[in-house]
């Protein structure tokens, strides 16, 4: 499925990207026949899909051995608006669905004097995110159909696949996390000119601010004692079209 679509992606940027990127006429906006940029217009709308590789950055209370986060690749779909300030600052708001899956790992030293089985060892964290990020976009000057840019800001997300309130906790096999998260995003990319529409790939940091772990009952749990605070971290690659 991601080959697939990788695959895609190349075949698209080199059938139609070789003939209008890499040359020097300019793709410019036609209001007659409704395409090309739109970069003057006020408000924009598009879309995006991507991939994501969502990991956990924990800080512990005492010096064991570090809990291994195993990652996956998740998809992510969503919406995009922008609002134009002037030539190179731009706000917007790209609300979407972020699906992602992490495996941890513990070592044993976690349950000395403690007995455990195999499965013990290992917890699933499963999210569905509702992703609602507020970003401010810096570019550069347009420079033939090629424009760089950085973007920077805040996001907020709800776990739709949260268990927070699971009165079940790791002795039944259930690793809890919080439903709500609180990123700060930095990222950049290129937003490449075609006739028809602006396709812009970009690549962009996400990092979690708030403890997102919710504690088992017994304080002395082997799986949650020893976190002092887990947050998210990860990549997003976006494909975005406009």
């Amino acid at each position: 499925m991601k080959n697939t679509f990788f695959l895609f992606i190349f075949l698209f940027l080199f059938q139609t990207g070789h003939a209008q990127l890499f040359t020097k006429e300019k793709v410019s906006y036609d209001a007659n026949q409704g395409r090309g940029s739109t970069d003057h217009n006020l408000l924009r709308w598009g879309y995006y899909l991507g991939f994501n590789n969502y990991d956990f950055n924990f800080d512990y209370n005492q010096d064991l051995r570090d809990i291994y986060v195993k990652r996956s690749i998740g998809f992510n779909v969503g919406l995009i608006g922008n609002l134009r300030i002037n030539d190179f600052i731009d706000l917007r708001i790209e609300p979407g669905l972020v699906i992602s899956t992490r495996q941890l790992y513990y070592s044993a030293t976690y349950f000395q004097g403690i007995s455990y089985n195999n499965n013990d060892l290992v917890r699933d964290v499963k999210a569905t995110y509702v992703h609602i990020p507020l970003l401010v976009k810096f570019s550069a000057k347009r420079i033939n159909n090629f424009k760089p840019f950085v973007v920077g800001g805040f996001s907020t997300a709800l776990n739709l696949s949260s268990n927070e309130n699971n009165p079940d906790d790791n002795k039944n096999g259930q690793f809890r996390t919080t439903k709500n998260t609180l990123f700060y995003e930095l990222g950049f990319g290129i937003d490449l000119y075609l006739y028809n529409f602006k396709f812009t790939p970009s690549i962009r940091g996400i990092f979690g601010i708030n403890d997102e772990l919710v504690r088992d009952k017994d304080p002395n749990s082997p799986w949650t004692s020893n976190i002092n605070n887990m947050k998210t971290r990860g990549i997003f690659v976006n494909f975005t079209f406009q």
